[in-house]
């Protein structure tokens, strides 16, 4: 599998170890190795790992396949929201892993699929992701369409890319915002200083977010919030990068107030829920809308931030 980026102005001088490493989301060590294999081209030539990069440069990555591993079906809940001949529609709780990776072989989403729906799953996503057109993260609960067949999947995957599927979601930030609703426009990629985190970065892939207060509280906020993008993390990267990370979010920058102290028992990560999700149906064409309420522990939290706020009254 081949992929292309192109080199901004803020990658000029970058070496093409170093770019490949941060825009085709590879470690270092992976990034150098392709480059010792002739897998990087700048311009079409083969690239070297010190090679210098200009803006305007386009790199070219050869990416090895993925060699795959039996992924095995596992009798685990799995809360089916919808579900046809082409779609299901699932809500996956907080604390589950979408699809089995590295440290995370069983218990996944996946795993719990092909328990529930065996071969009747699309085999685009290969053996590793089969049905999956889109993620959400493993502290992140909600709705998410799965594929039935290839058909369905290739549809799903092309109205996803044009802005076809609306996905919105409940989030609970630290901070009061200013306005009671906005945008963040902001380019995401890996985090040039630590792997394991998405940040805001020039020439980072576009992002946008959009948000609205629905509920304000001693500190607190209750968001709607609405994806135009989907790159990993995008939410939690957003609010973050504005002042205003997600209650529980440790890794970008929650956590650290009296009221997530005084409740770690009820956070374990972000305060994140994906409420609603809307698509056309691939095959009929006809316009689906879903929606999930609140897991508890999310009602849970909001009762003490409304207690928290009368108190502080």
């Amino acid at each position: 599998m081949s992929e292309k980026r192109i080199a901004a102005e803020s990658d000029a001088g970058s070496r093409a170890d170093v770019f490949v490493s941060l825009h085709f989301d590879l470690t270092r060590t992976a990034a150098a190795r392709l480059l010792a294999e002739g897998a990087v081209t700048v311009n079409g030539a083969p690239a070297a790992k010190n090679t210098r990069l200009r803006a305007g440069d386009e790199v070219g990555v050869t990416l090895p396949p993925v060699r795959e591993t039996e992924t095995l079906p596992e009798e685990l809940p799995l809360e089916i929201v919808y579900e046809d001949g082409d779609i299901a529609v699932v809500n996956k709780p907080k604390g589950m892993v979408v699809h089995p990776a590295a440290g995370n072989e069983s218990g996944t989403l996946v795993n719990a699929l092909l328990y529930h729906m065996g071969d009747r799953l699309s085999g685009i996503g290969g053996e590793r992701r089969p049905g999956i057109v889109h993620r959400i993260d493993k502290d992140t609960s909600g709705l998410l369409v799965v594929a039935k067949n290839d058909f369905a999947h290739t549809v799903l995957s092309d109205s996803l890319k044009e802005h076809g599927i609306d996905r919105e979601y409940k989030a609970v930030c630290v901070g009061n915002l200013r306005d009671d609703s906005g945008t963040v426009d902001k380019p995401i990629g890996r985090n040039p200083r630590d792997r394991k985190k998405m940040a805001v970065v020039p020439g980072g892939r576009n992002a946008v977010t959009h948000y609205t207060v629905r509920e304000r509280y001693d500190g607190f906020a209750l968001l709607d919030v609405k994806l135009e993008t989907g790159r990993t993390h995008q939410i939690r990267v957003h609010l973050s990068s504005i002042g205003h990370p997600l209650l529980g979010d440790t890794l970008y920058g929650g956590g650290k107030t009296k009221f997530e102290k005084q409740n770690a028992d009820l956070l374990s990560g972000q305060t994140l829920h994906a409420y609603r999700l809307t698509l056309k149906h691939p095959r009929t064409g006809e316009l689906l809308r879903f929606e999930a309420p609140l897991p508890a522990y999310f009602e849970t939290i909001l009762r003490k931030l409304r207690v928290l706020s009368e108190n502080a009254r």
